[in-house]
């Protein structure tokens, strides 16, 4: 760099970074998912950021959203010899893209030291290649659970995440929600009813899955592109929206099992999402929670079953805020057993980005502080360092102010973090061994004895 040029010091498209009250209200939410997950058993663990770029690639459609190893982002579709290193082939190496392809690995790496089922949580950042624009991100947090067993996992598994959805969002607060069930086999299986080949089935699913993006009369265009008849088209269009009640939806589904051919996968599709249901209803989620979606198809090769989408309702523009769904042969892919899973994930920093600008949240205060010890005199300042000591250890958040200025630069100072309250205290309070407590929110200013400060700071919090 030629002496004088001037660093670029902007940040990288795509990867966020984030004030002191944004991630606040970050690790705030983390904590409310957290404590969710951890209620119905699900451990912490972690996997590295980066994998071979084999594992990534074993299974699933993130092909051109890798971002490969400690390279620059590469155009979509470019083909990758070696990474920085040299490596090539088996050891090129790529950014992980989700949680769930490096689970599986991580279970195949493991496999001797877990229980199984093995139900685990990760809140880790996960990163991406794709165009970054208005609440897309190259690099964000993703909040996941899954459970993995041998050979077989009961639906029960499949009918806790709407119940896991249900009690996150509504500790957040954030409106009504509400959860969207279906069941790949269920579109398989009449998929297979209409005659549809099976080499068509994945395509005409993962086209399925865009209706809400572009539309019927654009789902139908693209059916029809890939070799399926109009009257084809048209049946699968009637088909996806079936709706109703929930009863309702499944008493339509075996009335087609019944009248269609060859529906034996469509049967099981649907004895399956009745179980699940009947699952959800006995772990006591509200009826206005949850329905079943036969659009909702979840474009990733490696869903089998069960899958999930949940919508705000009136904010529909937002997207899916929690998706996912049951896999039978992702871990297998290393193993080479049968190794079904089940699995939601929340994309922390997409939600914060959607719900921050559509109102729905707003940003903490910025310091976790709920006091400040004022500055009044230099002197007095071991009684403001014993005074804070005290107030910390009765579990209150305190900042010390250690820079001597006007009594009301140092009030504008709290008010401008959010912090409501300030101690304050003079020649005349330190001998009293009293202080006065101001309260920013309501100029409320009372005279507190020191040995009472804490107590009282405590009863008015809010």
């Amino acid at each position: 760099m030629a002496k004088g040029d001037k660093i670029n010091f902007s940040t990288p498209s795509g990867f966020p970074e984030f004030l002191p009250s944004e991630k606040r209200l970050e690790l705030y939410l983390l904590d409310i998912i957290r404590k969710v997950f951890e209620s119905y058993g699900f451990a912490p663990i972690e996997t590295p950021a980066v994998e071979r770029l084999e594992v990534l690639q074993a299974k699933g459609n993130q092909g051109d959203n890798i971002i490969y190893g400690i390279n620059p982002i590469l155009p979509p579709n470019r083909q990758v010899e070696k990474d920085k290193s040299g490596e090539t082939g088996s050891e090129a190496r790529a950014l992980k893209f989700d949680q769930t392809v490096p689970l599986a690995a991580y279970i195949a790496r493991h496999l001797n030291e877990l229980t199984f089922p093995f139900a685990r949580y990760q809140t880790d950042v996960v990163f991406r290649g794709e165009r970054a624009k208005d609440g897309r991100f190259r690099q964000f947090r993703q909040c996941d659970i899954d459970v993995v067993a041998r050979r077989e996992l009961s639906l029960l598994y499949d009918a806790q995440m709407p119940a896991i959805i249900t009690e996150i969002f509504e500790a957040i607060n954030i409106g009504d929600f509400l959860i969207r069930i279906n069941n790949r086999k269920v579109l398989t299986g009449f998929f297979k009813s209409l005659g549809i080949a099976e080499n068509q089935i994945k395509s005409c699913i993962g086209i399925v899955d865009t209706l809400e993006k572009i539309g019927e009369s654009k789902v139908k265009q693209d059916l029809e592109k890939e070799g399926i008849a109009a009257e084809q088209s048209q049946k699968i269009i009637e088909f996806i929206k079936i709706d109703g009640s929930v009863d309702e939806v499944l008493d339509k589904l075996k009335h087609l099992a019944q009248n269609l051919p060859e529906t034996e996968q469509l049967s099981l599709g649907v004895t399956e999402l009745e179980t699940v249901i009947a699952g959800v209803r006995n772990l006591s989620v509200a009826e206005n929670r949850f329905c079943i979606d036969l659009s909702i198809a979840r474009g990733l090769d490696y869903y089998t079953g069960t899958v999930y989408e949940t919508t705000l309702l009136g904010h529909e523009a937002l997207g899916s805020i929690c998706s996912g769904g049951r896999y039978e042969e992702l871990v297998g892919v290393f193993l080479g057993e049968k190794m079904p899973g089940v699995g939601i994930s929340i994309g922390l920093t997409r939600l914060i980005s959607r719900l921050l600008k559509a109102g729905i949240l707003n940003t903490l205060a910025a310091t976790p502080a709920q006091v400040m010890v004022v500055n009044m005199q230099e002197d007095l300042m071991p009684t403001y360092l014993k005074v804070s000591q005290h107030l910390r250890q009765a579990g209150i958040n305190v900042i010390t102010n250690f820079d001597k200025r006007p009594l009301g630069k140092q009030f504008q100072l709290a008010d401008k973090q959010g912090i409501q309250f300030c101690v304050i205290i003079g020649s005349e309070e330190a001998a009293a061994q009293k202080s006065s407590l101001k309260d920013l929110k309501t100029g409320e200013q009372v005279e507190v004895l020191l040995e009472n400060l804490a107590e009282e700071i405590k009863k008015r919090i809010t």
